[in-house]
């Protein structure tokens, strides 16, 4: 059970109106431990809320693969459900206009796989364009989805919207409406506010094994937000329960990505 806790886009437009890898190292809290020098992919996130709920962690443990343990801060595991407006081009930043730039929206918990390595596994994500959900289907073999999606805002609110269309359950919507504060100062956030944003790794799954992808940015430039509005099933429909507390939340008006070729445990990038 989930754990109690202290413009306009449609469719790809936009109206403009790791605790391990910090240990040790030197690395500023929120900063990418690594870098990637040849992106197979670009991506830009942005006008991006994380909304999140702790739960017990034997209900998200039983919905993930073998070989991937679900992370806990402070005895709980933590579900985010996150929509943002996503830019796509490849390595060398071409763009393909059926796939370039869209509304997406992710249901993820974050894990540690056997070698130690950090990082989200995705129970969800949905998209509007059909063309970025097929080849991410196929290349990192993440669950996408296609939807019909919305983003509009006024001022200092945000609103998502998103209907699932295939494969389904075609119930599974999200409606979100933030207002969106101050931003944090790099000293003011503190060791939950990185375990749920920086985060560097995706892990999927292909066949009978898992493998992942790192995911280099600059730090977030998080800010405060409140959530006014959470009609969500997106959370339940992969196989959570339905949460009944107000999410914590986190907004950033979005960060550059470069995404680096999917891998295997125990064999370095290529």
């Amino acid at each position: 059970m989930p754990l109690p806790h202290d413009g306009k886009a449609h469719d790809g437009k936009v109206d403009t109106g790791d605790d391990a890898a910090r240990a040790g190292t030197g690395v500023v809290p929120g900063a990418c431990p690594f870098t990637v020098d040849r992106p197979i992919m670009r991506q830009r996130w942005e006008r991006l809320t994380f909304l999140h709920w702790s739960f017990d962690p034997p209900a998200v443990q039983r919905l993930l693969p073998p070989g991937l343990e679900v992370e806990t801060l402070d005895g709980a595991a933590w579900v985010g459900l996150v929509p943002f407006f996503m830019r796509v081009a490849t390595g060398g930043g071409r763009g393909a206009p059926w796939a370039s730039y869209f509304c997406e929206t992710n249901v993820r918990t974050y894990v540690r796989d056997g070698e130690g390595r950090s990082g989200i596994w995705f129970f969800s994500l949905d998209a509007a364009r059909l063309g970025a959900v097929a080849v991410a289907r196929t290349t990192y073999r993440l669950p996408y989805f296609w939807s019909s999606m919305r983003i509009t805002g006024a001022g200092h609110e945000v609103s998502y919207t998103c209907l699932r269309r295939w494969p389904g359950p075609r119930d599974a919507t999200s409606q979100v409406r933030i207002e969106v504060g101050e931003p944090f100062g790099a000293d003011e956030l503190d060791e939950r506010d990185h375990f749920l944003t920086a985060r560097w790794i995706l892990f999927s799954v292909a066949g009978a094994r898992y493998r992942f992808a790192r995911a280099c940015h600059q730090p977030w430039p998080l800010h405060r937000a409140q959530a006014r509005v959470v009609d969500d099933r997106l959370v339940a429909a992969a196989g959570l329960p339905q949460p009944q507390v107000p999410p914590l939340v986190h907004y950033s008006p979005g960060v550059d990505v470069r995404i680096g070729r999917p891998e295997r445990p125990g064999r370095p990038e290529r």
